[in-house]
């Protein structure tokens, strides 16, 4: 009898819906009001990183060291969260990512569960606004992780709050760190984006309309015979 996983943990920025533009409009929005230069190039070093890391490398960009307190810290970030607030009140079910609600359709047939593994504090109002909650049985409280990806926290806490073994778990992401987090976690792997980035997922595929629900299974079963 083939193994079946028992949890999917889906990531939900690149993954579910691309919310990387507004945080990157909003994150240029404070930057500006810095006097700091990002741009889309830089970007792509924050993604899956969380707030107050991304706040840090972006203060580095400063042409001189900026001296700020914890304080004065939480204090821009929360600025930025803000603006990124006012963003995405602008995302409705359009926003979903191509093939994504196909796959969580099928994944919810199956009876095998569905947890949401992010790093976002406003994943829920974001799944809310897509109309996609429904699917879910467990939505990892970002607050509550105390280490970001690539530390495995983020998947293994979705695990463990549904009681399953972490090597029953399949963990899709988009980013390295991502990706990094899911298989320190014991998890099975599927990566989304390209093979520079994601070589070391256990399955990739290049985009989210190629991620079928009973390929994912077979793969998932392939690795667990030559593991």
């Amino acid at each position: 009898m083939a193994q079946s996983p028992k949890l999917f943990i889906y990531d939900l920025d690149g993954v579910i819906t691309d919310t990387a533009e507004f945080h990157y409009l909003a994150w240029k929005q404070l930057a500006d009001e810095l006097g700091i230069t990002i741009d889309r190039h830089f970007n792509e070093q924050l993604k899956g990183i969380n707030r107050m890391d991304s706040l840090d490398r972006i203060l580095d960009q400063a042409s001189s060291p900026m001296e700020l307190s914890t304080e004065e810290k939480v204090e821009l970030a929360t600025r930025k969260n803000g603006y990124y607030l006012e963003l995405i009140e602008a995302i409705d079910p359009g926003h979903i990512l191509p093939g994504i609600k196909d796959l969580l359709e099928a994944n919810k047939q199956s009876g095998i569960k569905i947890a949401l593994g992010s790093a976002s504090k406003n994943a829920s109002r974001i799944l809310d606004k897509l109309e996609l909650t429904g699917f879910f049985d467990y939505i990892v409280n970002a607050a509550e992780i105390t280490n970001g990806k690539p530390d495995p926290e983020t998947f293994t806490a979705a695990a463990d709050a549904l009681r399953i073994a972490h090597a029953d778990c399949v963990g899709i992401e988009d980013a390295a760190a991502g990706v990094e987090a899911v298989n320190r976690a014991g998890m099975f792997s599927v990566g989304v984006g390209d093979e520079a980035h994601l070589s070391h997922a256990d399955y990739r595929v290049e985009s989210t309309q190629e991620l079928v629900f009973q390929k994912i299974l077979d793969e998932f079963e392939n690795n667990r015979k030559h593991s």
